[in-house]
């Protein structure tokens, strides 16, 4: 069963109880426990009651003492303790079915579950869920969820995301503003389809529900060069980015003096492509689409100038080199000539990455792959080491998305590789070593 206890938390209200692993629990308060929201959600209040059934079939409920908010002290068997609902979409501009084919399985697994949006930050459709799903979402007062908007015309956005029910999601995003569900929401942008006045009529749309409607991201469509017999789209041509950004950036500006917030963000990449400066800290209020690729550049920066002013030298002159995507590739090297200007010493260089793997048009470091740094770093002036950022491997784990492993591309190119947190910090004390 996904709902049996894998492990107990030593001295925890449930642990004091008796609750051991392989116990079942079905019910908090008289509430079933269909998965992971239930149980966070009822096992809230204070000394709760749980039904359990014991691994030789017996149930019993046991009385927990513990206060309101306190950690039960529970973890299950499946995190969600139900299966994770996959997507029922076939969006124009999906990544997935733009990968090349004989890649690991998990890649090619769609998600669209709204319990992973409140839990981890994924960005959900709403296309699959039931009206008795969109109920308990307001019942519970499941917030923040992240959605997947791109377009508030029904039509339209049944074309987009390929599925006859998604304009349902529309009346869905709308409900939950009424009843106070903060929303975080993403638009894919794709030139002629959705941008411009679409765009527009969306964005007007959307902040209307404030403050509710929390946050939205506008983010460039990402093309790779697997797109054999998908819909044609068109990739953002530099004078189309530039249209783009200045529209949501007009209309973001009246929202901050209608309603204090801009709402609307355009996401790092977009700013790149237009080849428009990042805008300042103070512009990202508090950068609530950080994992969305908005403000992470001016982030780093920041970071990366606030470590320079406290840091105290000299650095170790240990020669290193750092290997990023394309669009990143000059904001890194304004920040190696920054702390060079501090510390003469620093002795690095930054390679950019052309992205074969995926396609030229696809230049986020995150997106490198092991193949591409092992053919264009090979034969290099790499230094003692390679610094990259963690987030080219999956997982939390050494495997790029390749599947070629970390240790595989420093035995290649003969240096040890080194992961790093997209930190400013951390990437001046790399530079220091």
């Amino acid at each position: 069963m996904l709902n049996t206890v894998s492990h107990v938390d030593e001295g925890s209200a449930a642990f004091d109880a008796g609750i051991i692993p392989g116990d079942a629990l079905l019910e908090i308060n008289g509430h079933s426990i269909s998965d992971v929201l239930d149980y966070m959600y009822y096992s809230y209040d204070a000394d709760p009651s749980f039904l359990v059934q014991h691994r030789d079939g017996n149930r019993e409920i046991l009385e927990l003492l513990k206060d309101e908010g306190e950690d039960a002290g529970l973890e299950f068997e499946d995190y969600l303790m139900d299966s994770p609902r996959s997507c029922a979409n076939n969006c124009i501009f999906c990544f997935v079915d733009q990968l090349p084919s004989g890649m690991r399985k998990t890649l090619y697994f769609k998600d669209d579950d709204v319990r992973l949006s409140f839990l981890t930050g994924s960005y959900v459709t709403l296309t699959n869920m039931s009206e008795r799903a969109i109920q308990r979402v307001i019942d519970l007062k499941i917030s923040p969820i992240n959605i997947s908007v791109h377009t508030m015309d029904p039509d339209l956005r049944c074309t987009m995301l390929g599925n006859k029910n998604a304009g349902r999601g529309i009346d869905a995003i709308r409900r939950f503003a009424k009843a106070g569900i903060e929303m975080n929401c993403q638009i894919v942008c794709c030139p002629g389809i959705n941008d411009g006045n679409e765009l527009l009529r969306t964005m007007e749309q959307l902040a209307a529900l404030y403050p509710s409607m929390h946050s939205v991201s506008v983010i460039p469509v990402g093309l790779t060069r697997h797109r054999q017999g998908l819909y044609p789209l068109t990739p953002f041509s530099r004078e189309k980015a530039v249209e783009t950004t200045r529209l949501v950036e007009k209309q973001s500006e009246i929202y901050l003096q209608k309603y204090g917030s801009r709402i609307f963000f355009c996401s790092d990449e977009l700013y790149l492509k237009a080849g428009l400066p990042i805008p300042e800290e103070n512009f990202y209020e508090g950068y609530p689409q950080l994992e969305n690729g908005v403000g992470l550049i001016r982030l780093l920066i920041s970071e990366f100038q606030d470590a320079l002013d406290s840091v105290e030298g000299p650095a170790a002159g240990t020669p290193f080199s750092i290997a990023t995507g394309v669009s990143a590739a000059g904001t890194i090297k304004e920040l190696l000539d920054m702390a060079r200007k501090r510390f003469p010493e620093i002795d690095g260089r930054v390679y950019p990455i052309v992205n074969d793997f995926f396609g030229h048009s696809v230049d986020v470091a995150g997106l490198i792959t092991g193949s591409d740094l092992i053919a264009q770093l090979r034969g290099r002036d790499l230094g003692k080491h390679v610094y990259i950022t963690n987030r080219m491997l999956r997982d939390g784990g050494g495997i790029f998305l390749d599947d070629i492993t970390l240790d595989e591309v420093a035995s290649e190119l003969g240096v040890p590789v080194i992961p790093i947190e997209n930190d400013g910090g951390v990437l001046l004390d790399a530079m220091m070593d």
